[in-house]
């Protein structure tokens, strides 16, 4: 397909590691915006970096998302990936191109299952994970809070 005269193109999506300050601080914009009952400090987020792959992305210069992708573990080799998209920017196939990055690290570094977790009142978050192949496999609460938490399984195609 090619441009048209006079017709504007799209801004390409961009993506940055979480590494020097200003990345940590609008990965953690992000982060606190789309789940306010786990707000994180800067130092928490600083230490998360260190344990996972923080990534904010940009439309041109404006900040629209965030991803976490925590490594796998454990016998079944499981890793998670996270997507966070601020609510002016979805629809537009920020969240897509996020997970589908996201994803592909996660497999990249021998991720035999992936899941994902989602506050349970985030109803557009769910519909996302779901409509991506994630089952719910459990809800909690954590200790201490009363924000509702999903964890669910990507179920492999075919299954």
């Amino acid at each position: 397909m090619t441009k048209r005269q006079g017709e504007a193109s799209a801004p390409a999506l961009r993506t940055e590691t979480a590494e020097d300050e200003d990345a940590l601080r609008d990965w953690r914009h992000v982060h606190n915006v789309i789940v306010p009952p786990a707000a994180m400090s800067l130092d928490e987020v600083r230490e998360r970096s260190r344990r996972y792959r923080l990534e904010s992305a940009y439309l041109e210069d404006v900040l629209v998302g965030c991803s976490t992708v925590r490594p796998p573990e454990g016998e079944d080799r499981v890793a998670t990936v996270i997507v966070r998209v601020l609510p002016a920017f979805r629809g537009r196939g920020i969240g897509t191109a996020l997970y589908e990055k996201g994803l592909a690290h996660a497999r990249g570094l021998g991720a035999g299952a992936v899941e994902t977790v989602v506050l349970a009142a985030n109803a557009e978050g769910l519909r996302f994970a779901e409509a991506r192949g994630f089952v719910e496999r459990e809800r909690y609460v954590l200790d201490g809070e009363s924000a509702e938490w999903i964890d669910l399984r990507l179920v492999p195609e075919g299954r």
